[in-house]
C-alpha cells in the first residue's frame, strides 16, 4: 500500500512538468480574417457574431465546410473563408475547440 501512495505522489508531482513539456497550440495562418469578427480566442468582438470558443470540433469543421460550399448562404462568411482548403478549415476548428469558452454570467 506504502509503494501506491509513493507511486500516485510521484505521478502527480511530474504532471505540471508534463504538461508543460506539451508543445503550445499555434494560431493556424488563417486565423487573421476569422479573429476580426470572432476574437483570436473565439470571443467575438462584435455584437451579434457568435462565439466560437469551445464549440464542438465537428460542429465548427462542419460549419465552415457548409459556409465554403455555400450550404450556409452567408455572403460575409463565404467571402471571409474563400477557397480555404480542408487542412486550414481543420486547423481553424481545432483552434476554436481548444479555447476556453467565455463565463456566462447571470
Amino acid at each position: 500500500m506504502r509503494t501506491l501512495q509513493i507511486a500516485a505522489c510521484c505521478l502527480a508531482a511530474a504532471l505540471p512538468v508534463l504538461a508543460l513539456s506539451q508543445p503550445a497550440m499555434q494560431p493556424p495562418s488563417r486565423l487573421g480574417l476569422c479573429a476580426a469578427c470572432h476574437g483570436t480566442t473565439g470571443r467575438a468582438t462584435q455584437p451579434g457574431v457568435p462565439n466560437l470558443a469551445g464549440q464542438n470540433l465537428d460542429y465548427l469543421r462542419d460549419a465552415l465546410k457548409q459556409y465554403r460550399n455555400g450550404r450556409r448562404d452567408v455572403a460575409l462568411m463565404r467571402a471571409a473563408i474563400g477557397p480555404v482548403s480542408d487542412a486550414e478549415l481543420d486547423a481553424l476548428a481545432r483552434w476554436y475547440s481548444a479555447q476556453s469558452p467565455q463565463a456566462v454570467l447571470p
